[in-house]
């Protein structure tokens, strides 16, 4: 029999089998899935890369931060160092991960990408030549056999639509013979019509055999074949499968940071950093460098042409002015250090190396320019406090205090004024809490 083949028609696929006719297709679109699967994992790589780097890139911005934090804040010593050692330790590790996005990109991702261009030839009409020639394997395998196939179905319809007219004429023949009408002519065709059908049945029969046998004796050749060219699918994919696993390990090594040596230094060397932390010495260096440690201009002996300059009040109101603090004019220095005029302003608590002013008052008990001198003598930086008269005062405002020698109150509030206005519109008061401050003149207003 002469015509084209078509395995799609008149073959039922009665199982799932591989060799049912057509099921080799899942063979061929094993290989259109071998390169979807290479673009997959290219894109798993790809965003590994991008995670790497982004980690990356918190690392470094995590380190920069902190480490200002740090150096501006209120730690100082080992401990500073030791601390400062994490964010280098971040700085490192962020250059390693950029590597490994480096590696993952310029190496693995590129060689999927070129073996991928090698082993799988796009066709100007799509699809790839690889899954052409194996789809043209199988059919050309199959051809012969599956055409077998469709006979033998033939066949064996033939021979089932046989036995049923056989059935079907002698049941007729049986029917007709009750039948007293029916005459013999008529009865006589109804026979040759039940011989007829079982000699049809014969025939059929024997070609079913004959088809069966010939499709029989043609399935080892075709098993053969199709063995053939599903073994060439294998050897196209077991090249994938095995780079596939090359690739992964390489990936592996890329991002296992446990067997590279500089990474394993890293924290070698920060827990160095941590353990060369030493208390005693911090404390050491900062006894020496802000506590009783530091030198000092002590007051000395002055000749008499200064002592105009020495008339000068030294009110607690001057470190109110912007640029002003506690200066000793014309006192020699004896130390490392010259005497420099201290700003007043507000201080963070991250900023290192403070300049914290000189803050003394005339009432402290251990101030050496108390009242008197050891030799009973009056001190000539004392105010002259003994026309001070003791007046009820009334707050016309709010004020918040802010120094620790400022008074607050709220307006209406009374209480008592010690110290007339200064020269820098302050004055002296208490509370009736018994608390002693300086407040602003202008605040208040005397009770008639």
């Amino acid at each position: 029999m002469s015509g084209s083949y078509d395995d799609s028609i008149g073959v039922e696929v009665s199982s799932d089998s591989f060799w049912e006719v057509g099921n080799y297709k899942r063979t061929v679109k094993r290989i259109d899935d071998g390169y979807r699967l290479c673009n997959d994992l290219m894109n798993c790589i790809h965003e590994r890369a991008r995670i790497e780097k982004g980690y990356a890139q918190q690392l470094t911005e995590w380190a920069k931060r902190w480490k200002q934090l740090v150096e501006k804040g209120p730690q100082y010593g080992t401990v500073e160092k030791a601390w400062c050692a994490f964010m280098s330790e971040a700085e490192k590790v962020s250059e390693l991960h950029l590597d490994i996005k480096g590696a993952l990109m310029n190496e693995d991702f590129e060689k999927i990408k070129n073996w991928q261009k090698e082993a799988f030839h796009k066709q100007m009409i799509g699809g790839f030549k690889e899954t052409k020639e194996a789809d043209d394997g199988f059919r050309k395998a199959q051809k012969p056999w599956a055409k077998k196939l469709k006979e033998v179905e033939a066949s064996k319809k033939a021979y089932h639509a046989a036995c049923k007219e056989e059935k079907l004429a002698t049941s007729r023949e049986a029917n007709s013979k009750a039948d007293p009408a029916l005459n013999p002519e008529q009865l006589k065709k109804l026979q040759d019509k039940v011989e007829k059908s079982k000699q049809d049945v014969q025939k059929t029969k024997e070609k079913y055999e004959k088809s069966l046998k010939e499709l029989d004796n043609a399935t080892p050749q075709y098993m053969e074949n199709m063995e053939q060219v599903f073994e060439q699918c294998q050897q196209f994919e077991e090249k994938r499968l095995r780079f596939f696993r090359e690739v992964l390990l390489e990936v592996e090594k890329h991002l296992d940071l446990s067997n590279v040596v500089s990474y394993k230094n890293i924290y070698r060397e920060l827990e160095q950093n941590i353990k060369a932390a030493d208390a005693v010495e911090d404390l050491r260096w900062f006894r020496a460098n802000q506590g009783p440690g530091m030198s000092m201009n002590w007051p000395q002996f002055e000749d008499e042409e200064y002592s105009g300059d020495l008339n000068r009040t030294l009110s607690r109101r001057e470190k109110k002015k912007p640029a002003d603090g506690v200066t000793l004019t014309g006192i020699s220095q004896t130390g490392d250090q010259a005497s420099q005029p201290n700003k007043h302003s507000s201080v963070s608590s991250y900023e290192k190396n403070q300049s914290y002013p000189t803050e003394w008052s005339d009432e402290e008990p251990n101030n050496p320019f108390s009242s008197s001198d050891a030799n009973g003598e009056t001190n000539p930086f004392d105010e002259d406090t003994s026309l001070a008269v003791e007046v009820r005062v009334r707050a016309l405002y709010d004020y918040e205090g802010q120094e620790q020698d400022e008074l607050s109150f709220k307006a209406g509030d009374e209480l008592t004024k010690t110290e007339d206005e200064d020269e820098q519109g302050w004055c002296k008061g208490r509370l009736d809490s018994g608390q002693v401050g300086l407040y602003p003149a202008n605040y208040v207003e005397p009770i008639q």
